[in-house]
């Protein structure tokens, strides 16, 4: 009989984390979680078996993961803009730990997901092929994910190591983190209140969680994707105030008050990536429209009510 494929999730209880352990279970994989937490009820699944363990301690990490796994998703690290250390010891030395371990168990593929936050001021559309600058982005947490492309780059061109890294632009959907900006807006709208909101002139690209969990996938199944950074986001950037009225209209509710939040000095308007190479090495390009993403996203959170 053959045996099942197994898949350990970095952060398998956080907003992607679950939707993938979710599709991983649906396809009849063993699943394993490693996260610093137990997942929120809304995010708990009975069959993946949940290890709690913070991948920057080594020592822990090694007595945790004893033994082999077919394909290893990195989800993992502390994005708190108050405690840039534990930002950026998460993502790079949780990265690193990660990676010194299963040197000595290679999996067939190890995904490690980036941000489009690694571009800092890159004009947009962004492409991968920019050179490696961590001076380019002035955020800790930018800095942390573009040092650890760098290190699975040269892990695979050293060491035959099967990285590759999705670099993603903004994930939205059910079961989404209640402080981002899609549920915010929409919770202001189906409460009818009254919210503050920046003018909303800023350009950016979102992309549903059940697109990006099949970029996973075929990420995972594709050797010509290793020792690859990969873009993942819609292509179509729309403006943030056209997102919001979207909402207001379907809601059928809620007060934006526009201009009331001061856009900061340094902000970037236009934020949103080339995804060509996606489509040309993983076959992957995004199926869910934004407005079908957001009325299925807004039906949730009234379910929800």
């Amino acid at each position: 009989m053959k045996s099942k494929n197994s898949i350990l999730i970095v952060g398998g209880t956080g907003f992607i984390g679950y939707h993938l352990a979710k599709k991983s279970l649906k396809k009849g994989w063993k699943v394993t979680s490693i996260s610093s937490k137990l997942p929120r009820k809304i995010r708990y699944l009975k069959k993946v078996e949940y290890i709690i363990c913070d991948i920057v301690k080594k020592k822990s990490l090694k007595r945790n993961i004893q033994r082999t796994f077919d394909y290893v998703v990195n989800l993992g690290g502390y994005v708190d803009h108050s405690n840039s250390k534990k930002t950026f010891e998460s993502h790079y030395f949780g990265c690193k730990n990660l990676t010194e371990i299963f040197l000595k168990k290679i999996p067939k593929a190890f995904v490690q997901m980036g941000s489009s936050v690694e571009y800092g001021n890159l004009k947009s559309p962004q492409k991968e092929n920019f050179k490696f600058n961590p001076r380019q982005t002035k955020s800790i947490y930018g800095k942390a994910k573009l040092l650890s492309s760098r290190h699975l780059i040269d892990l695979f061109k050293k060491r035959k190591f099967p990285s590759t890294i999705l670099r993603l632009y903004l994930a939205y959907g059910p079961k989404q983190n209640a402080n981002r900006l899609i549920p915010i807006v929409i919770k202001g709208c189906i409460k009818n209140k009254k919210f503050p909101c920046s003018n909303g002139h800023q350009l950016r690209d979102f992309v549903h969680v059940d697109d990006v969990v099949e970029a996973i996938m075929k990420t995972l199944k594709n050797k010509a994707a290793r020792g690859k950074i990969i873009n993942i986001g819609s292509g179509k950037p729309i403006k943030i105030k056209n997102i919001i009225q979207k909402i207001k209209k379907i809601s059928k509710g809620g007060q934006p008050q526009f201009g009331k939040i001061k856009l900061r000095k340094d902000e970037i308007l236009k934020i949103y990536p080339n995804i060509k190479k996606a489509k040309n090495i993983i076959n992957w390009k995004p199926k869910i429209s934004f407005d079908k993403g957001l009325k299925s996203t807004i039906k949730f959170y009234n379910e929800k009510k």
